[in-house]
């Protein structure tokens, strides 16, 4: 036999459907034997409602019962601080790489017991694993300022001849990165195969005579690669049996806080994937920029893409624990006042095409106003008519737009003239007070309008 390796990633708030996380645990079960790998590159324990309330330890009910070979860390893994983070690899069974991360001059979580690389003993062969992290994890985690990342593509290149000094049969790398760097790694340094998280659609692919695969998010597949013969099979970890143990802690964890508490019915399912999320006007990204709308009375609201979280549709009866996840972030809700000139520039940053990597995607979701197609940009509307340059607007956001440069450059925290609830306590009030409606209404043009 060949080694195989199983890989999962970016499972985030797969924890808060307790069924939905079992399935995985179920499938890693039945695929694995003595000559498998299990491996996860990274955001495996958040972000989530459970994850926000148990610091990210919900992941060690996975954990545990799968027993990963190894992991790396994603950037929402440290959502809850370094501490939190250190004391989940601590806890938790299998050996934790990340190889060109440090903080204060030392390698980050070398003190919980994190390693650059690892070898592991698979069915006679050795493999060798490296870990790599995203560099720009600073500009899009709060709280990683202090953290210093050396290029991940250097870094890989570097441990791969060392592992094969080691007696690595095989080296595979854990890329919590772009596309970019994963394809670099895959392209430059001589593994035989690089497992990537990060990004949440589903690839795989070839990349000179190297296998690269995503599975995406959210729990739904796990991919299986072959190290001798580079093939890949996929599994739809929805259909697997669920792991009953798993499944029954999750459900004790979310009745424990109080996260089953039913708060508003939805009779036709609002979906929460990742083309509808990215791909224009969204009746839950309209419903979420209503809610800040709502509490702040700000005269318009914007909502990221990337601040929705992908998951199960809304359908039925809606818990809080539903409704938390739909954005289970500790920032609390902000309103910025911004000239008629600076919103105009706020809209035209909500077009893909200027965001790195999203190509044609819509990236932003409004409340209190409309944009229209104008001379190949968007133009926003307030009370049907058009923005007057001078005049000033106050705009509700989340507090993270005002504090990264990624997205919405325009907007910083010079803006903010106030601060409200968190973001998800907002959208549960909202829910409880006026429930979920939340139509399409042409608040962005038919050109990049999404049913």
């Amino acid at each position: 036999m060949s080694p195989r390796v199983l890989h999962y990633t970016d499972l985030e708030n797969a924890y808060d459907t307790p069924e939905r996380i079992a399935r995985v645990a179920g499938l890693l079960a039945d695929r694995r034997g003595p000559d498998a790998l299990l491996a996860g590159s990274g955001d495996n324990t958040g972000p989530g409602v459970l994850s926000l309330v148990t610091d990210g330890r919900q992941s060690l009910d996975f954990f545990d019962a799968v027993g990963p070979d190894v992991e790396t860390v994603g950037n929402h893994d440290f959502d809850h601080g370094f501490d939190a983070l250190e004391s989940v690899v601590a806890d938790s069974p299998q050996q934790w790489v990340l190889a060109n991360v440090s903080l204060d001059g030392e390698r980050f979580g070398a003190a919980a017991g994190i390693e650059p690389v690892t070898t592991v003993s698979v069915d006679g062969a050795t493999v060798g694993v490296v870990g790599v992290l995203d560099p720009a994890t600073p500009d899009m985690t709060p709280g990683t300022s202090a953290l210093d990342f050396a290029d991940p593509v250097e870094t890989v290149a570097e441990w791969v001849p060392r592992l094969r000094e080691r007696g690595a049969d095989y080296v595979v790398a854990l890329a919590h990165t772009t596309d970019e760097d994963a394809r670099a790694i895959a392209s430059e340094t001589g593994v035989d195969a690089v497992l990537a998280g990060h990004s949440h659609h589903r690839h795989a692919g070839v990349v000179d005579g190297t296998p690269l695969v995503r599975p995406g998010a959210t729990g739904e597949y796990v991919y299986e690669v072959d190290l001798e013969s580079g093939d890949v099979s996929l599994y739809d970890a929805q259909e697997a049996d669920p792991d009953p143990a798993v499944e029954s802690a999750l459900r004790d964890r979310v009745a424990a806080e109080g996260l089953d508490e039913v708060v508003a019915r939805v009779e036709e399912p609002l979906s929460r994937d990742r083309e509808r999320r990215l791909g224009g006007e969204w009746r839950l990204g309209n419903f979420v920029a209503d809610a800040y709308r709502w509490k702040t009375g700000a005269d318009v609201a914007l909502q990221n893409g990337g601040g929705i979280r992908e998951g199960p549709p809304l359908s039925g009866d809606v818990t809080v624990a539903d409704l938390v996840s739909v954005s289970p972030f500790e920032e609390p809700v902000a309103v910025a006042s911004v000239t008629g000139d600076e919103l105009r520039s706020v809209v035209a940053e909500a077009d893909g095409r200027r965001v790195d990597g999203l190509n044609d995607y819509w990236y932003g979701h409004v409340s209190g106003m409309s944009v229209a197609a104008e001379n190949g940009g968007y133009v926003p509307y307030v009370d049907g008519e058009p923005v007057d340059p001078e005049e000033r607007y106050t705009v509700a956001v989340p507090n993270y737009i005002l504090i990264t440069d990624l997205e919405f450059p325009t907007l910083t925290g010079d803006h903010a003239v106030e601060h409200d609830d968190l973001q998800y306590e907002v959208v549960v009030e909202y829910a409880r007070e006026c429930g979920i409606d939340a139509p399409l209404e042409g608040r962005i043009p038919d050109a990049v309008a999404s049913e």
